[in-house]
């Protein structure tokens, strides 16, 4: 019996697997007809999938009943073996939930109250959709194919269709007729896919009447596409493609644009007036692109200050030269963008105002003055240094004064600036480049540290004199700096006076101490007792009546009475103390008579002196 066991054993749990296999295909729901791998449900008047569907089953025909959304359980979610359902014919009007969870194939056709379909993070590709897939949709609006595998818009989209979303696909063509029968689409989302400028055939968008918000944004377009539709559209987006212009006409028409985001691009400069249509324009974007601030920027300069204060604009920042990289294009004044005046006459009839680039200054002084009546004062004092003092006519609460040394073009070294407070009437720029043309500034500023009108600012270049050797003109070495700001007259004779006070206290106290250093020094060396000692600095010396004390000086040992009295009559022998140096403390003395002589054993003897 046992051999008969031993022969059955290793088949065991493969009939059992058999058995419940077989067990579990066989498991029918009373209301559907089963067929090895299909599961037929369809035309029953079902209003739910019926429950009992056992693994094994790999089609499901539901199609031609009366099932509606609420009609899928959540035991059919678990049946891992089905793989395709059949739902046409329904009365569903949502995407359904609680399929098969590895379902592969969803047909959905006659779903004629279908209002949203969710597609969404599956692998449909573009030969997967045929063309007409949705004519029996009706009533869809929405419809999301977001990141599936799709190379191309599917053809034949329902009229109804309100939004559609087809980002994070592989998209790289949009034929014009793409979009011809969606004439009620209002949000079209292409994001994150291949497009390229050729790839957007023209007048793609231009039928799009209903359109409001268009994004095409993460693709690899180099200009916006043309014909834009301008009916309605109120919000458009080009973020992170490869734009490296905007046509002027790019956005004519938009007059109802209320959002614009072309941030993350190629852009280095803008054409003049290619905004002038967004009239109801509330937000425009344009963070990280290369913008370059010369004097093609100066327009926008200009342009961001007229902006009424409904309008938020982000990111304008210079990227380029490396003088105004990080700076604020909004508060750059029109003297550091100021274009080239080397074609340009002016007549002789016109005045020359404080905002005016003015030659560079090659004479020691120049005076310069605003129409508001800020005079300016440029003193060059040698080839390292350039006094700049002012005087206003009307109140101000703070000066800024910036400065940048300037190169055969507009690019420069890093601009510099220093704020000082409305009461100084100077500062003086220190450690400059020899034989250089500065751009100084003097710029008032009111009692929010913001720019008055440019009509109060003056600037000039300065050219700095041929480096000299004389210690007065000697350039010090680190960058440029200004130094401490010069306050009014009053303040600085008030501060001259006071430091000559303090240097003379100062060395009347250094004399005095240095007096009572050597009146010490002599004491110590005459060998009396400092009475201001405590008893704890001394080592005492062990004799019979402790009345005396060993004081231990830097370079020996004497022995000094503690209550002053006279010593003993004696000979003391101490051993010698090697200096610091390396010396001995004491000079050599004769030996007395009377001498009593303490040593220790072992320790050499040393001379000995006499008290």
């Amino acid at each position: 019996s046992r051999n008969w066991v031993s022969l059955f054993s290793p088949w065991i749990p493969i009939l059992l697997g058999l058995h419940l296999q077989f067990s579990r295909a066989s498991q029918c729901p009373e209301e559907c007809r089963c067929d090895r791998t299909f599961v037929y449900c369809n035309e029953r008047s079902l209003t739910s999938v019926p429950l009992g569907i056992g693994e094994g089953y790999k089609t499901l025909y539901l199609h031609n009943n009366q099932i509606n959304n609420a009609g899928f359980p959540l035991e059919l979610h678990h049946v891992a073996s089905v793989e395709t359902v059949y739902l046409y014919g329904n009365e569903l009007d949502e995407f359904p939930i609680n399929l098969p969870k590895n379902v592969r194939i969803v047909a959905l056709a006659q779903l004629l109250w279908l209002e949203e379909l969710h597609l969404d993070d599956n692998s449909i590709s573009t030969v997967g959709v045929e063309e007409g897939a949705f004519q029996e949709a009706v009533s869809l609006k929405m419809l999301f194919l977001t990141k599936n595998h799709l190379s191309s818009v599917p053809i034949g989209l329902p009229e109804t269709l309100k939004e559609l979303r087809l980002d994070e696909n592989r998209i790289a063509v949009i034929a014009e007729e793409a979009f011809k029968n969606v004439t009620r689409l209002e949000r079209l989302l292409l994001d994150g896919n291949l497009l390229m400028d050729e790839g957007i055939a023209p007048g793609t968008f231009q039928d799009l009447g209903t359109l409001r918000e268009l994004s095409l944004a993460r693709n690899s377009l180099t200009y916006p596409p043309p014909f834009l539709p301008v009916e309605v559209l109120v919000k458009l987006s080009f973020q992170e493609n490869q734009m490296t212009h905007i046509p002027a006409q790019a956005f004519a028409g938009l007059h109802r644009l209320e959002k614009l985001d072309i941030s993350s691009n190629q852009l280095q400069s803008l054409t003049q007036g290619v905004f002038d249509d967004l009239v109801s324009l509330r937000q425009l974007t344009v963070r990280n692109n290369l913008w370059l601030c010369d004097c093609s920027i100066q327009w926008v300069v200009s342009w961001l200050k007229s902006l009424p204060g409904s309008l938020n604009v982000r990111g304008f920042m210079c990227h380029k030269p490396e003088a105004f990289k990080g700076m604020v294009i909004r508060e750059l004044s029109q003297e550091l963008v100021q274009c080239p005046q080397s074609t340009q006459t002016a007549p002789a009839s016109a005045s020359t105002t404080s905002s005016a680039l003015t030659p560079p200054l090659l004479c020691q002084h120049k005076h310069l003055q605003s129409p508001k009546g800020l005079q300016v004062n440029f003193a060059i004092q040698n080839g390292s240094a350039i006094h700049v003092s002012w005087v206003a006519a009307f109140p101000v609460t703070a000066f800024k004064v910036t400065w940048a040394r300037m190169g055969p073009s507009l690019t420069g070294e890093t601009v510099r600036e220093r704020i000082v407070g409305g009461d100084h009437r100077g500062i003086r720029l220190a450690n400059l480049e020899p034989k250089s043309t500065y751009r100084i500034c003097v710029i008032p500023l009111d009692a929010f540290n913001n720019y008055r009108p440019k009509d109060d600012t003056v600037c000039t270049e300065a050219l700095t004199t041929a480096a000299s050797f004389s210690p007065d003109n000697k350039r010090p070495s680190g960058p440029e700096q200004a130094t401490q700001p010069e306050p009014g007259s009053p303040f600085l004779l008030a501060g001259l006076i006071g430091g000559a006070v303090i240097v003379v206290l100062v060395l009347l106290l250094s004399i005095f101490c240095w007096h009572m250093h050597k009146s010490r020094s002599k004491s110590s060396s005459k060998w009396k007792y400092n009475r201001g000692r405590r008893k704890d600095d001394y080592c005492e010396a062990g004799t019979k009546k402790d009345n005396s004390i060993l004081e231990m000086t830097e370079t020996s040992f004497q022995i000094v009475s503690l209550n002053n009295e006279q010593l003993l009559k004696g000979d003391f022998r101490i051993q010698p103390i090697y200096t610091p140096n390396g010396g001995i403390g004491f000079r050599d003395c004769p030996l007395g008579n009377n001498s009593t002589v303490y040593c220790k054993n072992n320790v050499q003897e040393a001379d000995v002196s006499r008290t």
